[in-house]
């Protein structure tokens, strides 16, 4: 009973405070009661806090979009964060063109020009998708979980202390409108109590009782005003209190500011990482594409011609630079080299496999010799090793001088 009566009671005393801050904040709104301003040191830390988390807010969301261009797999994250859930992994897009080359290749024929260059840049992709993984891990634990550990975590304290101080400055203002209203009652029941009636008997007998009642009035205003006195000391102190907890909270987001910066540096450095292996990457491909057969036309027939080297004499001599560095062929200097007479000295550009018994199985950068055979097809040459002979496709060769 004693505890039912302790919360009834508890609950009837917050429910008058509330009403009494709402009742001074629709005041102050009106412009019918005063409003404490904080002093302007503390405004400023507000306005700081404020925007700091506004831009820390925005910059966080932008990374993710950066990180992770697909909203369905941001929302997934997301929901396992908050589930305390390890997401599945999942292969990002680098990876999947990569797998897609690479299968391309493998279907074409790893032995022809275009199903090699396929592999090679897929597995080049799929790096580059191991890179971008690296990066988004790296991202997340050095720039993102600090970013959010303060949205979620020391702003939202800041936000509480900052409500609570809220409440005791609509506290202190209501205790002085208390005190104001109090004062001047009582001044006017002073004012009351001093004037007297003249009359008859029974007006000065009323006059009397007035006066008594008067006094009596004038004790409980005066009560009043001892305890909105009192009432406002202790309001005035807990706002004291409160505005400085709030203020040394507030002065931390330069610390804030620093660790943010610091993580700023992780993120860029994870950037560099990332781009810098990207670039050699693309670098070690397109030197492997580099001395990759380019198009060229023959008979209305699309075939493969390689692109020379700064120290060697390349097929097709004569053939035009393009500004990616790759050549194109053209038809007369394969023909003129077809109908050259004598043997040459060839290095193997890349490993081939024999389709038939007809053909000859090259190895990269090993040194055959080849030659030409009235009647074979322009695409070939013949080629020797040792005892073993057989043709040979003409793009998988580098004359040498």
């Amino acid at each position: 009973m004693n505890i039912m009566d302790f919360n009834v009671k508890k609950l009837a005393a917050d429910a008058g405070t509330f009403l009494s801050r709402a009742v001074q904040f629709t005041e102050e709104k009106l412009g019918q009661a005063e409003k404490t301003e904080l002093d302007a040191h503390l405004e400023n830390l507000l306005s700081k806090a404020e925007c700091t988390k506004i831009w820390t807010e925005k910059i966080m969301k932008q990374t993710e979009v950066l990180l992770q261009p697909n909203p369905n797999a941001r929302i997934e994250e997301f929901v396992y964060e908050k589930l305390d859930r390890k997401a599945p992994s999942r292969i990002n897009n680098p990876e999947l063109l990569g797998q897609y080359m690479i299968d391309a290749g493998t279907e074409f024929g790893p032995g022809t020009a275009y199903g090699n260059a396929l592999i090679k840049c897929g597995e080049t992709q799929k790096r580059i998708g191991t890179a971008d993984r690296e990066l988004i891990q790296t991202s997340a634990l050095n720039f993102l979980t600090p970013l959010r550990n303060f949205i979620e975590g020391d702003y939202k304290t800041i936000a509480k202390e900052r409500k609570l101080l809220q409440n005791k400055r609509l506290d202190l203002d209501a205790a002085k409108t208390r005190l104001k209203k109090a004062k001047a009652a009582e001044t006017r029941a002073s004012q009351l109590n001093s004037a007297r009636l003249e009359g008859d008997n029974n007006m000065v007998n009323f006059s009397y009782m007035l006066n008594f009642l008067h006094v009596k009035w004038l004790k409980i205003w005066a009560e009043e005003v001892t305890k909105s006195e009192q009432e406002l000391r202790i309001t005035q102190s807990e706002f004291d209190r409160q505005a400085e907890i709030t203020r040394l909270l507030l002065e931390g987001i330069s610390s804030t500011h620093a660790h943010h910066l610091r993580c700023l540096n992780d993120f860029v450095e994870a950037q560099m990482t990332y781009y810098a292996q990207c670039y050699q990457y693309m670098l070690d491909l397109q030197k492997q594409l580099g001395s990759f057969p380019s198009n060229y036309c023959n008979n209305n027939q699309t075939s493969m011609a390689p692109v020379p080297s700064a120290s060697s004499n390349v097929i097709g001599s004569s053939a035009l630079t393009s500004t990616s560095g790759l050549v194109i062929a053209s038809p007369t200097n394969l023909i003129d080299l077809k109908e050259c007479s004598g043997s040459r000295k060839a290095r193997v550009l890349y490993d081939y496999d024999a389709a038939n018994s007809s053909e000859l199985s090259l190895l990269a950068d090993e040194v055959i010799t080849v030659f030409s055979v009235v009647g074979m097809d322009s695409d070939w040459l013949m080629g020797e090793r040792g005892n073993q002979k057989g043709r040979v496709p003409i793009t998988y060769l580098e004359l040498l001088n």
